[in-house]
């Protein structure tokens, strides 16, 4: 998988810890103030000229952590704290999650926050992805359709009844021996969607795998949908809300998240297409007004905030054209409400007909 990172094995992170607490010590016992230096990235800055310097693959600058400021040395507090953990897991070949380690210390850590930061960090300062520490997020998304594939040994059948829910693997890298059979990969926002498409038997009707994040994805669903993209060579298109939290979400797939940018080229789905719901739907399959809610302020803000994203200017100026047309109409409206007309027409007519027609971005 293009998420394995050299030197990012067990006994080289193991090799890496040993290596970073003794230049800490030697600092310590020999006067002086350690000091740690940690890269910074980013994947989207808000020139609004779209002309930057964002890259996946390149530093922004870095932050300088040492004991002579007591928020660094807090800060670095926890790192040792955290990596003493990680050291743990990996010598035990154990697994941990972020909620795991936070109750090791809570009154140290003090929110959940703090770890989840500080894990970044780590990741950062050995240049590795997270599952290569051992943490891993508790699942939460969902797959159904024409797959199957082996997971740490076991066989995972999805085409035996493509229209029930199976987890997606936690740990990506132990998928192994893909298959299908789809035409395409269809990523839908929310749980509430996914169903409604399963209770149609939608990928009975349509050769396809659909999946779920159920909301913000997780790194695990990410990390099984680029693996799906990359093994079955297959188009993916995305289902999400017509709103600024939406939207989000559809980012989050296609361009990765800031809070883990150092990690967004093996995390981020570039090919991805947005299949709706747009702005301009609400016309074309006349919605009643019923259905339409305004955006509220913090909506507002959120979209404006949205617009000086420079990977809109520069990858995505339809989808940055779309966002545009929300904000100027000031309505929004859920997936659900293009079936106001008949229960199934998502099922039946809206996504085929879109697929088939090219109407995506």
């Amino acid at each position: 998988m293009e998420e394995n990172r050299a030197n990012s094995k067990p006994y080289n992170l193991l090799s890496k810890i040993k290596g970073l607490t003794r230049c800490l010590l030697k600092d310590i016992c020999n006067g002086q103030s350690p000091v740690l230096y940690l890269d910074r990235y980013r994947n989207y800055c808000s020139n609004p000229t779209g002309n930057c310097s964002c890259s996946y693959e390149k530093q922004q600058g870095q932050d300088m952590l040492t004991l002579q400021r007591e928020c660094h040395a807090h800060r670095l507090n926890v790192l040792l704290r955290v990596l003493l953990i990680v050291q743990k897991l990996l010598r035990e070949n154990k697994h941990g999650s972020k909620r795991d380690i936070y109750y090791m210390y809570p009154s140290v850590f003090s929110e959940q926050a703090v770890v989840d930061r500080t894990i970044n960090d780590i990741c950062i300062l050995f240049k590795c992805s997270r599952h290569n520490l051992n943490v891993v997020s508790v699942g939460k998304g969902l797959v159904m359709g024409w797959l199957r594939f082996m997971e740490s040994g076991r066989k995972i059948d999805c085409m035996n009844s493509p229209n029930t829910a199976y987890s997606i693997p936690v740990h990506a890298e132990e998928v192994k021996d893909i298959t299908g059979v789809a035409q395409y990969i269809l990523i839908v926002e929310k749980e509430t969607v996914f169903q409604r498409l399963a209770d149609d038997q939608f990928c009975r009707a349509n050769r396809c795998i659909v999946v779920t994040g159920r909301g913000y994805p997780d790194v695990s669903t990410r990390r099984f949908l680029r693996l799906l993209m990359e093994k079955l060579h297959l188009p993916a298109y995305c289902l999400v809300d017509c709103d600024p939290y939406g939207f989000d979400i559809l980012t989050t797939y296609r361009f990765g998240s800031m809070q883990m940018a150092y990690d967004a080229k093996f995390l981020r789905l570039p090919d991805v297409r947005w299949l709706g719901a747009f702005p301009s739907d609400a016309e074309n399959y006349q919605l009643p007004k019923r259905c339409l809610l305004p955006l509220t302020v913090e909506d507002k803000k959120k979209a404006e905030a949205m617009l000086l994203r420079c990977y809109l200017h520069q990858e995505a100026p339809q989808w940055r054209s779309e966002l545009e047309i929300m904000l100027k109409t000031g309505v929004k409206f859920e997936i659900e409400a293009l079936s106001v007309s008949s229960i199934s027409f998502l099922s039946e007519k809206y996504v085929s007909s879109k697929i088939q027609d090219g109407v995506f971005i």
